[in-house]
């Protein structure tokens, strides 16, 4: 802060490229969902049948593996498809955490090869009543259920850069969660059997994949990616995200900060700037600068870190708007004081 009777006007400006949303479509991409319960799979006639995406389940718990996860994973690829894997989620055993890191270690893990969608943690009315004795909800109140499923998404996104898809019915959401809507962020499978997808839980808008039958003609359950094949494997590979930010600290000194927010490192970032108001630019560690122009880079800030860059100017006059035009990308920045 500046001393005196001047003030200084802090101006922290954010700005986010990288991934676009999953836009909606008239028709769906058809796909499956098995698990060990589905037996040998023809991958090859899901293929040829049109399917052009599986979800196979790798867990339950903490203390379940699906003994067919790797067969059916791995022929879902052999055969073209792109694959997902699953979590069953047993909310009343252990926390949501726990649960993550579990799928995580056990085929949930999210990898860049094309071929791989987000995991899934699949949500839904207890199964199992007369075994634990659990209500539909397992047990918890809907602030608690809230709880486990922020801990099992939020582990789940710091260990891969992805978002885990939900899958859950709407009609499960509204009672056992109180129908939140923290979870916009998750893509949605929706679980609605017939000819529409209906009402949707409170979080969404839109759903992104919707199971609209136990069986049918492609093995497994059949479902539906709500876009076109190519944003299918967008959502499988998407690009590079990065959030940058800026802030006018004083008159002299501002910070650039650029955070990879998505799943992949970013390569080569180039930031330039030019300052305004009758400055220049005097100590920038990391970066060139002559006069009024900057120009830094960096080679790679690897997911989940950022590089954070102070430049120091030099004013040549005490009274008016000054500061710095930045460019990151396709971002601009307008970083100013007085």
């Amino acid at each position: 802060m500046i001393s005196g009777v001047k003030r200084l006007l802090l101006f922290a400006v954010i700005a986010t490229f990288g991934m676009s949303g999953v836009a909606q479509a008239a028709d769906g991409v058809p796909g499956v969902d098995v698990s060990n319960w589905t037996g040998d799979i023809d991958w090859a006639s899901v293929a040829s049948g049109g399917g052009k995406f599986a979800f196979v389940q790798a867990t339950e718990g903490t203390n379940y593996l699906n003994p067919s996860f790797d067969a059916q994973y791995g022929g879902a690829a052999d055969a073209g498809l792109i694959r997902g894997a699953y979590h069953f989620a047993q909310p009343h055993e252990s926390n949501g955490a726990a649960q993550a890191d579990y799928f995580l270690q056990n085929g949930g893990n999210w990898v860049a090869d094309g071929l791989t969608l987000p995991g899934v943690l699949d949500i839904e009315d207890n199964p199992y009543k007369d075994k634990n004795g659990k209500n539909s909800c397992y047990g918890l109140s809907t602030a608690d259920m809230v709880t486990w499923i922020k801990d099992f998404t939020t582990k789940y996104q710091q260990a891969t850069g992805r978002h885990a898809i939900i899958y859950t019915t709407t009609s499960w959401w509204r009672t056992c969660t109180g129908n939140s809507g923290k979870f916009a962020a998750n893509p949605l499978w929706l679980a609605r059997w017939g000819g529409d997808p209906g009402e949707l839980p409170k979080s969404w808008k839109k759903h992104t994949f919707w199971q609209s039958a136990e069986k049918g003609t492609l093995a497994g359950g059949q479902n539906s990616f709500n876009g076109s094949e190519s944003q299918l494997k967008e959502l499988a590979n998407p690009p590079a995200k990065a959030t940058v930010s800026g802030t006018a600290k004083s008159r002299t000194t501002y910070t650039i900060t650029v955070a990879n927010t998505g799943p992949h490192p970013l390569k080569d970032v180039k930031i330039s700037g030019r300052t305004f108001g009758g400055q220049r630019v005097v100590w920038a560690r990391g970066c060139k600068f002559s006069g009024t122009a900057l120009k830094c880079e960096v080679k790679e800030v690897p997911r989940n870190h950022k590089v954070t860059f102070t430049i120091k100017t030099r004013p040549s006059r005490s009274k008016g708007t000054v500061g710095i035009n930045v460019t990151v990308g396709p971002v601009k920045l307008t970083l100013k004081a007085r």
